[in-house]
């Protein structure tokens, strides 16, 4: 966790370290928290920015290798011609995903963390300026792999999707309790796999889910298949004009920023004393 890896510095934000009062006793919780600080002001920057253009970000989050980008692929390939689609792509290091993106026609940025196990809303401001806004109507912010941080940063973005491979433990929701509770929609997918991996159980994730008082949509798909995208597609249909309704109205949707999660950045990186 941030907390003790250090990962609440980011290529995005390590200039603020430098802006700390001089006449005040600078601790490493009140560096912390003027980050966060900063975060949340720049992630609302972020938000009116893309309301401004009438675009619906959604903030794809989960372990790595679930199939983020595969989902992506496969919604890329039917709704591009139904909307203008852009990505956002977050990893540690390469720009392998956002090739595969860009293989399909629409425009991607890549983001390299170096050490950062999650984006922040600086590090997503830096992206939009290398997208053209006026052509986007749906954004997809694929976050980096992580079962834990990403929950706890707002990038500026509208709506939270987390996702649940059948090749990972059906408990995962009661493991990762603050990624789980920041989704507004879980999806369990690569369900081709469930003939072959007959210790996953769909409804016992359910359950797992339900169990965190949350009554988000789960929906089950295989990006490979086809099985079940045809009821995420009409979620994010619906979900773009509900967006655009909003916009007219000056109105917008604040994603669900987990505050258990945020706490713990707030706290001072661990020190572990070696016994000599």
């Amino acid at each position: 966790m941030c907390n003790t890896c250090g990962c609440n510095v980011t290529a995005g934000n390590r200039h603020l370290l430098f802006q700390q009062p001089q006449k005040k006793t600078v601790t490493a919780i009140s560096v912390l928290s003027n980050l966060l600080k900063h975060n949340d002001q720049q992630a609302q920057l972020n938000r009116a920015k893309l309301d401004a253009h009438g675009i619906l970000a959604i903030n794809l989050m989960s372990s790595p290798g679930s199939g983020k980008t595969a989902l992506l692929e496969a919604t890329i390939q039917r709704l591009k011609d139904k909307f203008r689609i852009a990505v956002i792509e977050g990893d540690l290091e390469t720009e392998n995903d956002a090739e595969r993106i860009r293989a399909q026609g629409v425009p991607a940025y890549q983001i390299t963390t170096g050490t950062a196990c999650h984006l922040d809303a600086h590090l997503t401001q830096h992206a939009l300026e290398h997208l053209n806004l006026s052509e986007i109507d749906l954004l997809f912010i694929e976050n980096v792999g992580n079962l834990v941080c990403p929950a706890s940063f707002d990038l500026g973005h509208h709506r939270n999707v987390t996702l649940l491979s059948v090749t990972e433990g059906d408990d995962k929701p009661a493991k990762y309790p603050v990624m789980f509770r920041a989704a507004d929609l879980m999806l369990i997918t690569k369900t081709d796999l469930l003939p072959y991996l007959d210790d996953f159980s769909p409804a016992k994730a359910e359950r797992c889910q339900r169990a965190l008082a949350s009554d988000v949509p789960i929906f089950a798909l295989s990006s490979r298949s086809g099985e079940g995208l045809a009821t995420w597609l009409q979620w994010l249909e619906n979900e773009v004009s509900q967006h655009k309704l909003r916009v007219q109205q000056n109105q917008t949707l604040q994603p669900r920023v987990q505050q258990d999660g945020h706490k713990s950045h707030r706290q001072p990186p661990e020190i572990r004393f070696r016994p000599v």
